[in-house]
């Protein structure tokens, strides 16, 4: 076995495959940009080599570095991770010149899977179901528009050396289709030295369910079932599971096949996926194949016993799989949700910054029988920067059920506590107690017909009010109890008792309560109506103290989670993807409150601001042009995506505030309007 290997790759994957190769003895070598100098991923391994400045450009895309690192440290071979130079043929043919062994599959089945162009031309040739489309290279928006307009609408735009979302755009007009080839050529070309993009036919209301494949270097090759991936936004996966709960026996039987034909037609060894869009009625086209370790790997691992980076591992040093294809067998149900850094109240937008508390769930078995696991690259302090991927953490659940699943994965993100930066977990909370996901009624479409006006703020109702009111008024009453025994900050606090009665206040709606017993003995929480008359009393039991980020106990019974953050006069609470502020008063704080006049916003109707901190790419108008709603305003790129920023209604151009080339903070004014 291999005594030591280099990582190519950062974050949550790199860390990932380190810790597989720590149980299997074997050394590891990091590799750094500037700005991961502090990386949790250059702490685990056993070394560490500075490879760069921060863009990946200028270090993790280029294989000589990576290679000079490998001799250096006299790593015998080399883990990609995904993305960068993963499905780089070049690179890995430089390690074969250079005697380094690559952990992933031979070159010739890189080149003929890890271009999109050539791997349907191959899935073609093996029978495998494709989408119909142009597989040529198109040079032009205008010849980009004449093939859309052959094949018909709507079609995808596709970066041909893409992956991970980068690159993609859907069209369902000519204009679409020009504004999407160039913002998909630029984001290829910046996130692979490859803009090459192809046209295809976009099938309405598909699932995206990929086939998990391993293959060694002696002929064997299996399918490790499927993966359901439809919960997607910007072509993005957000939630992913496993097995799908769309396919039948016979569907998951035939799509394991091809892929194994596939697979089998370019002598595939290691790991790799093979993508499938499938319809309603379930028949499913080939989409790509992705020649490296998914991102999603982990939800496959949960329901197999399987650890997919030590295999890759023993393929690349020549050993056979170890299980045929009869040994396989599905047990349970996972789900994964990527943590990403983006605000999903302001249209998801990337958010970059300090991880000032970072609290993810605490991993392993459950009483109630599920797992929870959290794959990840960061750590309390660590940066998010503006370079690279958004993504925090993988936060996975497994249940002998997928309803089990679901309920774990939802307790798990309501104890997932993050400050410092914009996060998705109100978001991913949300999807996990939406009807149709927990239906599996699902498409790639599902966020943006689900959410068609993007995500928003909403008031908690039904059983969420009644917890987040109980806990809000919980909180305050024991930290009333803390300060009385505060020295000095109670004059003569022995024997002092504090009212019972409180109002708690979300938005504009009061519910009064009142309150009983202690933190030690038990505490009741009695809603009443506007008179003081009883309603309903709930029951805390809770370990909780004040101070701790996440509320844990039980609420009449039910296991609850609450992320707590405090403010003036009350608390910010999330449950259940609901986040809201719930201040607390006693009834004379109440009628001092309402006499209080509100804050006015700063008008910000006629200026143009930056959404997220990024680079201005480009600035579409003049001073003095008069813009129509919907037109280009200019082009800012953060964290590899390109975001097109566009006129919310007819203004004329007064002022330009930046120019391209400018790193930007949010809220920068780019431009000003009349």
């Amino acid at each position: 076995m291999f005594k030591k290997i280099l990582i190519a790759n950062r974050g949550e994957i790199a860390c990932r495959v380190i810790k597989t190769a720590r149980r299997m003895g074997i050394k590891t070598v990091a590799v750094y940009s500037e700005a991961d100098r502090n990386a949790v991923h250059v702490e685990m391994a056993d070394e560490a080599v500075l490879i760069g400045p921060a863009p990946a450009a200028q270090s993790y895309l280029i294989a000589e570095k990576i290679i000079e690192a490998a001799k250096k440290t006299g790593a015998e071979a080399i883990h990609p991770g995904y993305g960068f130079l993963s499905e780089n043929a070049g690179f890995a043919e430089a390690l074969k010149k250079e005697g380094i062994a690559f952990i992933g599959p031979n070159i010739e089945a890189i080149k003929a899977m890890g271009d999109k162009i050539e791997s349907k031309k191959a899935a073609a040739e093996a029978r495998v179901s494709t989408v119909p489309g142009y597989l040529g290279v198109i040079e032009s928006p205008e010849q980009a528009i004449t093939i859309a307009n052959d094949i018909g609408y709507p079609v995808m735009i596709k970066a041909s050396a893409g992956g991970g979302g980068k690159g993609m755009r859907i069209a369902r007009s000519a204009d679409e289709v020009r504004e999407g080839f160039l913002t998909s050529t630029a984001e290829a070309k910046s996130s692979f030295g490859d803009d090459r993009v192809f046209i295809e036919k976009f099938v309405e209301n598909p699932r995206h369910i990929e086939i998990q494949v391993l293959g060694d270097k002696h002929g064997n090759v299996v399918y490790v079932f499927e993966r359901e991936c439809s919960i997607q936004r910007r072509n993005q996966k957000v939630i992913e599971e496993a097995p799908s709960p769309f396919l039948d026996e016979a569907t998951r039987k035939a799509m394991g096949e091809q892929a194994v034909a596939l697979s089998k037609a370019v002598n595939y060894e290691s790991a790799g996926t093979v993508e499938f869009i499938v319809d309603p009625e379930k028949n499913f086209y080939f989409l790509e194949m992705n020649t490296r370790l998914q991102v999603e790997h982990p939800v496959t691992e949960m329901i197999t016993g399987l650890d997919l980076v030590e295999l890759m591992i023993r393929v690349a040093y020549g050993e056979k799989l170890p299980f045929k294809q009869e040994d396989l067998k599905i047990n349970g149900w996972a789900v994964e949700s990527r943590v990403y850094a983006e605000d999903p109240f302001r249209k998801f937008l990337p958010s970059i910054g300090r991880l000032v508390k970072y609290r993810p769930p605490v991993e392993g078995p459950r009483l109630n029988g599920t797992i929870v696991r959290n794959d990840t690259g960061t750590e309390e302090g660590g940066e998010i920067s503006m370079f690279y991927d958004p993504m925090i953490a993988k936060l996975v659940t497994w249940g002998p059920t997928r309803e089990a699943a679901i309920d774990a994965q939802a307790a798990a993100l309501d104890a997932f506590y993050i400050d410092g930066i914009e996060h998705n977990i109100p978001f991913l909370s949300a999807l996990m107690q939406h009807p149709r996901w927990r239906e599996g009624n699902l498409s790639t479409g599902f966020i943006a017909e689900e959410y068609p006006d993007g995500f928003k703020h909403r008031e908690p109702e039904g059983e969420e009010r009644e917890v987040l009111v109980a806990v809000a008024a919980w909180i305050d009453h024991i930290n009333n109890i803390r300060r009385r025994h505060i020295s000095g900050q109670l004059p003569h606090a022995v024997g002092l008792r504090l009212g019972a009665a409180r109002i708690v206040q979300f938005g504009k709606v009061e519910q009064p309560v009142v309150l009983a017993g202690d933190y030690k003995s038990g505490t009741t929480v009695t809603f009443t109506d506007a008179e003081g008359n009883p309603q309903k009393t709930v029951a805390f039991e809770t370990h909780w103290w004040f101070g701790k980020p996440v509320w844990h106990g039980k609420v009449d019974g039910k296991e609850v989670s609450v992320q707590v953050r405090v403010i003036p006069n009350g608390f910010d609470l999330s449950y259940n993807g609901v986040r809201t502020k719930a201040y607390v008063y006693t009834n004379r704080e109440a009628e001092l409150t309402a006499l209080m006049p509100e804050k006015k916003v700063a008008d910000t109707s006629k200026k143009l601001l930056c959404p997220m901190p990024g680079l201005v790419i480009s600035i579409s108008v003049e001073e003095g042009q008069e813009v129509k709603e919907g037109e280009q305003l200019a082009i800012v790129e953060a964290m590899k995506m390109q975001n097109v920023l566009k006129a919310e209604r007819d203004v004329t151009v007064t002022k330009l505030r930046a120019k391209p080339g400018d790193s930007l903070a949010v809220d920068a004014v780019i431009m000003e309007f009349a």
